[in-house]
């Protein structure tokens, strides 16, 4: 792994990752400090970055209800940065919080190279995350299903995954860590590349399981939990698609580029589009749709 330069409007770090498919550029977190101790890891949730990690994640759950009493939720963990955070706010909530509810942590091994995989279980050790991984060789199917452009599939099949491993445990729910500039990306990129206006919704229920997805870190931002990350010394897994290559679209990475462009001139930018999501005026919109058919504002006339 080749390092370059750090990207300083995301606090990424380019490098070029090689994989058995091939060499691709692959934006990756890496550790300012030692890998720190248990114990300063979690308290920095709660003191140094409550008000960038704790406090937006508190007013997820309470605005959008994602926990009950009598939930059992499943944690998925990716080894990623977002999912590692995911994984000690729930552990943080269940000593802290009055409701009764459960929790398990759940990890898809859908073909990682060994040194991810390795990877993975060092960190799920040192965070003691008690994370069950189980095998589902998504990566070789997705490629053979469709290998000019694997990644929707890929996702497709590996929610269908989580969904089906979560719901053998007795969940009712499931915890994904898309984190807010997650949603941002994903509302610009549905109107400038699918002609359409929607966002991730921060739960949703799944049409072919008895279970609701939820995205607690709604309101999180990626620069709070890379500073976390890196600041704490963890080494996330970065590059654990063995199957894109350079293949995986850059549109997102593009999106993401704009927005950062944007923020230098306008800081609160982001906020606004959220808020957009959250303030639709249906009497100034030409056309939407719900599960009942199509309308137009010429319906009205």
């Amino acid at each position: 792994m080749n390092l370059t330069n750090e990207d300083e409007s995301t606090g990424f770090e380019s490098t070029v990752a090689t994989t058995k498919l091939g060499s691709a550029v692959c934006k990756t977190v890496l550790p300012n400090v030692p890998l720190q101790s248990l114990d300063i890891i979690e308290r920095s949730i709660q003191k140094k970055y409550r008000s960038e990690l704790w406090s937006p994640f508190i007013r997820g759950l309470k605005e959008f209800e994602l926990v009950k009493d009598g939930d059992k939720i499943a944690v998925a963990v990716s080894g990623g940065k977002d999912s590692l955070l995911l994984s000690k706010l729930f552990q943080e909530l269940k000593r802290a919080s009055k409701t009764n509810f459960e929790v398990v942590f759940i990890s898809m091994n859908p073909g990682f190279n060994e040194i991810n995989l390795q990877n993975l279980k060092k960190n799920l050790k040192h965070l003691n995350i008690p994370c069950e991984i189980y095998d589902d060789n998504i990566f070789e199917i997705a490629e053979k299903i469709a290998k000019d452009y694997p990644c929707y599939m890929c996702a497709k099949m590996r929610r269908g995954s989580l969904y089906t491993k979560a719901t053998s445990l007795g969940c009712n729910k499931l915890a994904l860590g898309h984190h807010f500039d997650d949603v941002i990306e994903t509302t610009l990129m549905s109107m400038f590349y699918m002609g359409k206006f929607e966002t991730m919704l921060p739960k949703l229920k799944s049409d072919n399981f008895n279970i609701e997805l939820i995205r607690p870190l709604f309101y999180v931002e990626e620069k709070a939990i890379i500073k976390w990350v890196r600041n704490n010394g963890i080494l996330p897994m970065n590059c654990g698609c063995t199957v894109a290559a350079e293949r995986t679209s850059s549109k997102r990475r593009e999106t993401k580029e704009l927005i950062a462009q944007l923020v230098k001139n306008n800081p609160d930018i982001k906020k606004r589009i959220i808020q957009s999501t959250q303030n639709v005026n249906l009497e100034k919109i030409l056309g939407w749709k719900d599960s009942n058919g199509k309308y137009s504002y010429l319906d009205k006339f």
